[in-house]
């Protein structure tokens, strides 16, 4: 019996794998670069392909000090095994995205103790949009989440197997590693989880000390069983066990010993650079502009997580009432808090909400394994969201066609239309297999979304780099340093060229131009400063690139 349990929780976890794979992996390479995390990483990758210096990163051939190393060195592997390009750029990052999904199911699988919301958990978060789009990219954010469920994966096992304590420190690390400091909040948060859900009377006595010191006893009783519900279950305190430590040593030992040997080597300009500049700057101002509201990310969940978004609220109000249970603790811990610490962040990006997505995959999934067995709770509101979601897909679907002209995402359209109005159909019916009917219809649709030109939409905003990188490559020495008149500098233009290319306004290309330089140049800026006695080394998609050494030699 035991043997046959283990090999269909074999099966499941390698189906959802080859799902994922699929999802993540197909047409990976077909598009260039995007500014700029992408462009950025691959240029650091491709400097250390060059050197071989696996230690201390670079970009350009000048230190770079915002990021710690592991994204860098799994795409140098990459680079090493197969070559550059842009598969093997993305290929780590979202192979390790594509792993999170059966991770999660096992995560799903240990804390609901059934299959049905597992797989459906998992299934949830293989379909969001933003999972699929910025996993498939070269950024750090999707390969986080893996390490993030990991940890999570192995706190749930550590209850009946404690040495399984290990792998949360490990996982933590790895964020460490990763994205430096984001490791002290994810860490944090499932800290909090450890002592809501194991270190209860550690927890409780907390309260009642600091309730007690504020004159606040009179809110004891109702808070302490407001939150606290007494659980009959009783697990071995894991703050004490030494694999728990054991762990964050294992975990910790590569970063603390990374970051004292760049510490040693660059000094106070790390510490500047790394620290103050790229990670505390951000908590309190919007560096490089990247501001918003306080209902930034509300909006973010609004605009690219429906339609789960319509079963989320009763998926978190269903963890309210089940907050006994350790999975209903999870959810309202991680989901919460950390949608309070990127909230009042002052720099706010789309990614950053990407560790929120495990939790919302957990409660979604959990309702809709509600929805199977109880059919009172098929509500009017979702056949009419479904409805409307529908009408919505055809107009989508018009301003696709006028916007790109590319066929597949009229198929996506179509489908999307077919899949919402049987979902919505089947749940006025009241019968469960909407359930079917809809990730069957958002797979095949997130499919067809990744296989067209669209699904790096950013693409579209800007000159596309790759035939005037060919241009600078083929009339530049190497490197050599580019001054150009575009509004900014493009870390993917700097990676495709294999040199560095720094937007510059008039005046500093005016002045640029009076020395022996390489400038590119736009059709206007070119009239406009009016360059007598310089090379054109070449023209190409509206951009002139010139050299002023000859002008300076006459």
């Amino acid at each position: 019996m035991l043997k046959t349990k283990a090999k269909n929780e074999i099966i499941v976890f390698l189906l959802l794998l080859i799902f994922a794979l699929f999802l993540w992996l197909i047409n990976l390479g077909n598009l260039p670069l995007r500014d700029w995390d992408e462009g950025y990483y691959a240029t650091v990758a491709q400097d250390m392909f060059q050197s071989g210096d696996w230690l201390y990163l670079t970009y350009a051939d000048q230190p770079f000090l915002l990021k710690p190393p592991l994204i860098i060195w799994l795409i140098n592997l990459s680079y090493n095994l197969w070559g550059i390009n842009e598969f093997t750029t993305r290929f780590p990052c979202a192979l390790l995205t594509a792993f999170g999904v059966p991770l999660l199911y096992l995560v799903g699988k240990n804390l609901f103790n059934q299959q049905s919301p597992a797989i459906l958990s998992s299934l949830v978060y293989l379909t969001l949009i933003p999972m699929v789009r910025h996993g498939r990219l070269a950024m750090i954010d999707g390969m986080i989440n893996t390490f993030f469920i990991f940890s999570i994966f192995s706190l749930v096992k550590s209850k009946k197997q404690p040495f399984w304590a290990i792998g949360f420190g490990v996982g933590i690390g790895l964020i460490a590693l990763s994205k430096g400091i984001l490791a002290l909040a994810l860490g944090g948060i499932l800290g909090i989880y450890i002592l809501w859900d194991r270190e209860k009377n550690t927890l409780v006595n907390w309260f009642v000390k600091i309730l007690e010191t504020l004159g606040l006893q009179w809110i004891l009783n109702g808070l302490l069983k407001t939150i606290f519900i007494p659980s009959q279950k009783r697990h071995h305190s894991l703050i004490k066990d030494y694999k728990l430590w054991i762990g964050l040593f294992l975990g910790f030992l590569p970063v603390i010993s990374w970051y004292y040997l760049q510490i040693n080597y660059y000094g106070e300009q790390f510490i500047q650079v790394h620290f103050l500049q790229q990670n505390f700057d951000r908590l309190s101002t919007a560096v490089e502009g990247n501001s918003g509201s306080s209902w930034y990310y509300i909006l973010e969940l609004i605009k690219y997580s429906l339609p789960w978004l319509l079963f989320l609220p009763s998926g978190l109000f269903l963890a309210w009432k089940k907050r006994q249970k350790s999975w209903g603790k999870l959810v309202l811990t991680g989901f919460f808090l950390f949608l309070g610490i990127i909230t009042i962040m002052g720099t706010k990006l789309p990614w950053y909400i990407m560790p929120i997505y495990p939790f919302f995959a957990l409660a979604v999934g959990y309702y809709l394994s509600c929805l199977y067995r109880v059919k009172k709770l098929y509500s009017k509101l979702l056949v009419f969201s479904f409805f409307g979601l529908s009408i919505i897909t055809v107009a989508g679907g018009i301003y696709l066609w006028q916007e790109t002209r590319e066929i597949i995402l009229m198929i996506m359209c179509c489908i999307l239309f077919i899949t919402f109005l049987l979902t919505s159909k089947k749940l006025k019916q009241k019968s469960s297999s909407f359930v079917e009917i809809l990730m069957i219809g958002l797979y095949s649709s997130v499919l067809l979304f990744v296989i067209s030109n669209s699904w790096i939409w950013e693409l579209n905003e800007a000159f596309d780099v790759k035939p005037i990188a060919r241009l600078i490559k083929e009339n530049t020495p190497p490197a050599t340093l580019i001054y150009t008149s575009f509004d900014y500098s493009r870390p993917s233009l700097d990676f495709y060229s294999d040199r560095q290319i720094l937007a510059e306004d008039n005046i500093t290309l005016e002045k640029r131009a009076a020395t022996p330089s390489y400038l590119l140049l736009d059709q206007e800026t070119f009239d406009n400063l009016k360059l007598s006695n310089v090379k054109i080394l070449g023209e190409i998609n509206g951009f002139i690139l010139v050299s002023t050494e000859h002008q300076q030699s006459k």
